[in-house]
């Protein structure tokens, strides 16, 4: 685990003092689960469950938010095994899919989700086309129910084309009153209105958290990261972690604390579990 300044050190330290009224984020991709070419065999790290679940004995809750469709995440993740043993220990697992959009617990055990959003049926009709004219005809598209991903991580120059795709996607989106975002080689068009970090907030007035962990790993975790600085500044405790990689560092600098990979995430819950459970 390493801290990016003296400061994260102290935050680390009022957090564990906190930690049983601390509500934990997580990211799936890059952070719970290891990056790979087929989104569809991006499972979770096979030390995950136990790792969460001697950590929900310690903290106020554990949230997974994530820009997957929910139950792609349950299935990948095997999640609801993870809330049986977290309800058990008498906490509770909250997951939050296509980045708030939908939302599934493990007491109440039923996705609830939106219609999928106006334009979207018009936007993809004209992708292929757009796809085509960027020489990105090959790129793999995920439909996610209330979104499109444009993953571009299997093409024979992934980053190249990703940077041809990003302003006409762009337009496309914005014509029809839909949102862009950028990850790791993959860039997905939902509806507006929604974020991570208005997952964040939903998280902390629910529950009434006193302190708030996020770890994340790409751009798609900027608002849940802004959303943690702010309650920061109020005077909660927090801590932002992550989950860094040779492709992405947007996060770095916002860090309190710096990791490498899922194996690193799990490090860091495991020392917060150990610390924790001390005080």
């Amino acid at each position: 685990m390493d801290f990016t300044s003296a400061d994260g050190e102290r935050k680390y330290a009022e957090l564990v003092a906190a930690a049983s009224r601390t509500v934990v984020g997580l990211d799936f991709d890059g952070t719970l689960s290891p990056i790979v070419d087929d989104p569809e065999s991006a499972h979770i790290h096979p030390d995950a469950r136990d790792v969460l679940v001697e950590l929900a004995e310690q903290v106020a809750a554990i949230a997974v938010i994530t820009g997957r469709p929910a139950r792609k995440a349950l299935d990948l993740g095997g999640l609801e095994e993870v809330g049986n043993a977290i309800g058990e220990a008498g906490k509770e697992l909250y997951l939050f899919g296509q980045y708030g959009h939908e939302r599934w617990s493990s007491t109440r055990r039923r996705i609830v989700s939106p219609r999928p959003p106006t334009g979207l049926a018009s936007f993809l009709r004209e992708l292929p086309r757009l796809l085509r004219r960027a020489e990105a005809a090959e790129a793999y598209v995920e439909d996610k129910g209330l979104a499109y991903a444009v993953h571009t991580r299997r093409l024979p120059d992934p980053e190249a084309a990703f940077e041809r795709l990003l302003p006409p996607l762009r337009e496309l989106a914005e014509r029809h009153h839909l949102v862009l975002e950028p990850g790791r080689n993959v860039i997905e068009v939902r509806s507006p209105g929604m974020h991570k970090g208005r997952a964040v907030e939903t998280l902390v007035a629910e529950l009434g958290a006193g302190g708030f962990v996020f770890a994340g790993d790409d751009l798609g975790d900027l608002e849940a990261f802004e959303a943690v600085t702010a309650l920061g500044k109020d005077g909660m405790p927090t801590l932002l972690v992550c989950s860094a990689s040779s492709e992405e560092s947007a996060l770095v600098p916002l860090s309190d604390v710096v990791v490498k990979g899922p194996e690193g995430v799990l490090a860091f819950l495991r020392q917060l579990t150990r610390d924790a459970a001390a005080v």
